[in-house]
């Protein structure tokens, strides 16, 4: 049978310290109510006496979730927990998370008092909170750096005052994770009483370590552990929920949690987007490159058997699939599934073919995307189409009248016309037109870039109506006319017969090409 791990969220609090991450009361609601979808046990709601609006969102929150429990922080002041307490009374579970410095130099240079007294205060304000609510949580700040025998004192005389939950926070992030395990189980093996409470894990991150600090924690005996989304917080942050949750779901611990893993991209995003807090590309689980591979042979392992790179699957987090980067670094393998994604089966020849000219543009480009996938194999199509562009010249200027010669291969006969326009492009559908001995209409035009700047490759879509049915056609060139021109030949393709009887021989002149 496995244990429970109770996820505390303190997004809210903690993490809304960060400097331009506040958010108003209705904001919080919000993400509170997807905190209790997401499937948190405590939601830490805010610091009541901090300001109005602290105490306010505090209330809010307390009506609009019905599952967490909803916890205030204070410090060990009377006036901090009879607010604290007030701001939690529509709370339909309220916990009041009260504490103060243990660590020596909390005691002596933050707080200018001495361990004794400093063990009174504790167990007076567990005391008090405790006339207020069932549910009393204790910190014991900077507890990452306090003598573990001093430590274990003042946990087991606020365990006796009364406290459910005990916080051991790492407030600076400078445990290694050895020390910080072996902090929980001196506690564990140490203080009387110990299993009448819960030991909570609350640790940051300025080195790099609050994530494997934490497991260490849980895996010495906490129950409780103090978390973030996306690990937002103070200086470099707090321990991230996502982490910790698939660390303890990826290894068999014997540990679970209540959150429902699939909805943790969605939560991520949700809490980025409101606290105006992008998330790292690199970030383990919700970053954008998570489960992205660019590596040929990464790519190759992947497709062939998603477990040789991938230790999660990104459906268990709410990503769809994971990312096939077409990069220089890609192999055949990734480019065939890319192709057959987007609806192209090539065989062999022109696989190799089309590999070919992915690595010269690849060599260009840092990414490929599906737009130049699609521009590559369009590039090969032609050598099978009936009609292909064999030469266009356009003539253009400010005084000019537009005029465009376009030259077709048509079944392997070449037809040439010359025509005049309102601008470049409709000059040059018109002297294809010209050839072409169809009625059509152009019923969509449009024009779109694929990269930036201004050799830019730009993408033409059309619909062209041809005996009341739409055919689409596609063309990609850093000429926009040429570009043009593609996409209209690309449509007439798809509804033309084997042949040169589509050709309107009286408007144009059969070319004879060496």
């Amino acid at each position: 049978m496995s244990d429970k791990l109770y996820i505390f969220d303190t997004t809210l609090r903690d993490g809304e310290q960060v400097p331009g991450c506040q958010l108003n009361t209705v904001e919080k609601i919000e993400v509170a109510k997807a905190l209790e979808i997401l499937g948190v046990d405590i939601i830490e709601a805010g610091f009541p006496v901090s300001s109005p609006g602290d105490f306010n969102s505090v209330v809010e929150i307390s009506k609009a979730v019905i599952w967490p429990t909803i916890c205030a922080l204070t410090r060990a002041v009377e006036k901090d927990i009879e607010i604290a307490a007030d701001a939690l009374k529509y709370a339909k579970k309220g916990r009041i998370h009260t504490g103060i410095g243990t660590s020596h130099y909390h005691i002596h240079y933050k707080l200018n008092s001495n361990p004794e007294a400093i063990l009174e205060r504790a167990v007076a304000a567990v005391k008090y909170a405790k006339r207020f609510v069932e549910d009393v949580e204790f910190y014991a700040e900077d507890a990452g750096r306090s003598d573990n025998v001093y430590l274990a004192k003042v946990v087991e005389a606020v365990i006796k005052a009364g406290a459910t939950v005990v916080n051991i926070p790492d407030t600076t992030g400078y445990c290694l994770p050895h020390q910080y395990g072996e902090k929980i189980k001196f506690l564990m093996e140490n203080v009387k009483g110990v299993h009448n409470a819960i030991l909570s894990t609350h640790c940051h991150n300025d080195l790099g370590m609050a994530t494997a600090n934490t497991i260490a924690g849980v895996m010495n005996g906490a129950r409780q552990a103090e978390v973030t989304i996306n690990g937002i917080g103070e200086r470099a942050g707090n321990t991230s929920l996502e982490e910790v949750v698939m660390t303890l779901k990826s290894h068999d611990l014997k540990i679970d949690t209540s959150v429902n893993t699939k909805k943790i991209y969605k939560t991520s995003r949700m809490i980025a987007s409101l606290m105006n807090m992008p998330v790292q590309a690199n970030k383990a689980i919700v970053g954008r490159n998570a489960f992205a591979h660019s590596s040929g042979i990464h790519q190759d392992g992947v497709l062939k058997h998603r477990e040789n790179y991938e230790i999660i699957d990104p459906k268990d987090v709410g990503i769809d699939e994971s990312s096939i980067v077409l990069t220089a670094r890609s192999g055949r393998a990734a480019l065939k599934n890319r192709l057959e994604l987007l609806g192209f089966k090539l065989n062999k020849e022109k696989l190799d073919k089309a590999y070919e000219e992915f690595l010269k543009l690849a060599d260009k480009k840092k990414e490929i995307n599906d737009d130049d996938v699609a521009l590559l194999v369009g590039d090969i199509r032609k050598e099978d189409r009936r009609i292909k562009l064999d030469f266009l010249q356009v003539v253009s200027g400010k005084s000019l009248t537009p005029m465009a010669t376009v030259r077709l291969n048509i079944a392997g006969e070449v037809f040439c016309a010359t025509m005049a326009g309102n601008g470049p492009v409709d000059a040059t559908i018109k002297a294809i037109k010209a050839i072409i001995h169809r009625k059509t209409v152009l019923h969509e035009f449009l024009i779109q870039a694929i990269t930036r700047g201004s050799d830019d490759i730009g993408k033409v879509h059309m619909q062209v109506v041809f005996e009341d049915k739409v055919y689409y056609g596609f063309g990609a060139h850093t000429d926009i006319v040429t570009a043009s021109a593609e996409a209209f030949i690309d449509a007439i393709n798809k509804m033309s017969p084997a042949g040169n009887s589509l050709v309107n021989s009286e408007q144009v002149q059969m070319v004879n090409v060496e």
